[in-house]
């Protein structure tokens, strides 16, 4: 599987008539493993969202690699997700399909296999008849994993893939994660815990609604750029709306 790189140049992404994410430049290259991690507010769900077309680009460009969103695997924060429609793991599961099969399309017997698989892999063996809504958060979070799995993607964007579950869980979604990366999938993940992310993660973008770093973890996850970012959020919040950031 040969991942695509994702490029921004000069982008401006408005959330609410504010700029969410201000003049981000740089590349997520082809085949890497990145974190995108800042403070609150800093723009990381919204840059995920503008890849995907769900946040308005009001100026700048973004270059998919030759993809259409259709064809990148986006697992937004799952809070995001309503977990009170009457579905199964299984059915779930199948939705990764959705780009191969189209809305109305037949799903056959390597999808339902490809499916079964992708749930096993999960560790959800036995659960595939389970409502949803019956699952714990850790098993939600290894389920929307199976729909990855089962989706394919060359691309793999993560909204706070491990948040609220233990640390068997986390591991085991991290081997996923890296088994992806090993396969040449681009994979972007949004990330707060900085110890596991210096831990995991080559590469990293450092974000305060601009680039404050972009590169290699060890190079990028240090103390001036960490408080640099604090800066430039807390100057954000005061003037939400102003454009005029000289010498940031």
């Amino acid at each position: 599987m040969k991942g695509a790189a994702i490029s921004f140049t000069d982008v401006i992404a408005t959330y609410r008539r504010v700029p969410a994410v201000h003049h981000v430049s740089g590349t997520f290259e082809a085949g890497s493993l990145t974190a995108v991690a800042g403070p609150n507010g800093a723009g990381k769900s919204t840059l995920l969202k503008a890849i995907m077309g769900l946040i308005h680009v009001t100026d700048g460009r973004i270059d998919l690699g030759g993809l259409t969103p259709r064809q990148i695997a986006y697992l937004p924060q799952l809070p995001e997700i309503d977990r009170s429609f009457p579905i199964s793991v299984e059915q779930t599961v199948l939705m990764g399909a959705w780009p191969r099969t189209g809305t109305f399309g037949t799903i056959g017997k390597a999808e339902r296999k490809r499916t079964a698989d992708a749930i096993a892999k999960v560790g959800l063996s036995g659960y595939a008849h389970t409502p949803i809504a019956a699952l714990s958060i850790g098993q939600w979070h290894r389920a929307m994993f199976a729909r990855v799995i089962v989706q394919d993607a060359p691309v793999i964007l993560l909204d706070e893939p491990f948040a609220a579950v233990d640390e068997r869980t986390t591991a085991d979604l991290m081997a996923l994660v890296k088994a992806w990366h090993q396969e040449g999938r681009t994979v972007v993940a949004v990330l707060h815990d900085m110890a596991f992310v210096r831990a995991n993660f080559p590469h990293l973008l450092l974000l305060a609604r601009e680039v404050v770093g972009w590169g290699k973890t060890d190079e990028v996850l240090s103390a001036e750029n960490a408080e640099r970012a604090r800066a430039m959020t807390d100057r954000w919040a005061h003037d939400p709306c102003s454009h005029d950031h000289a010498g940031v």
